[in-house]
């Protein structure tokens, strides 16, 4: 189960050279319930989310290149590209010195450049709940359907 809330942020933050970078490019074969394929640096991922939005089943399993390729052209809507940066939470608001929580921050390349998402998983639902937006982030769009990444890849 992923139990996650996204933002907007007001810009890209400092110093994103200094963090872990991930490229990812992914498409979605299926969009009730999403199923997508992602290609993350060097790894090959089929992924099924369930319903929902803050909290919903999520299982990755291994695809492999070859899988990956095969099942590129049958993504319906394009294909999603982003630089994925994982910082902590206190480097981008020092008030939560004392959190572990890491904030996944998508700067969306090709037909979605300009949207940058900040993305924070919790452990609990409880947590996510109570989770203040720092000011950095400009508005929670957890329940939006419009950030969900399998509806911003039908965007032309």
């Amino acid at each position: 189960m992923e139990i996650e809330r996204k933002f907007l942020l007001k810009e890209v933050p400092d110093n994103l050279d200094t963090y872990p970078c991930l490229f990812i490019e992914q498409g979605y074969l299926c969009r009730n319930p999403v199923i997508r394929i992602r290609h993350q640096n060097d790894e090959y991922i089929l992924t099924y989310k369930g319903k929902g939005h803050m909290v919903r089943d999520e299982y990755d399993l291994p695809l492999g290149k070859e899988g990956y390729e095969q099942l590129l052209p049958k993504i319906d809507g394009r294909l999603i590209t982003k630089r994925r940066y994982l910082i902590p939470l206190k480097d981008l608001d020092n008030s939560y010195e004392d959190s572990n929580l890491t904030v996944e921050v998508d700067v969306f390349e090709g037909h979605m450049a300009g949207t940058i998402l900040a993305e924070i998983e919790f452990d609990d639902i409880e947590d996510a709940l109570n989770f203040v937006m720092p000011e950095c982030f400009i508005e929670d769009v957890t329940i939006d359907p419009a950030y969900h990444n399998s509806n911003m890849s039908l965007i032309s």
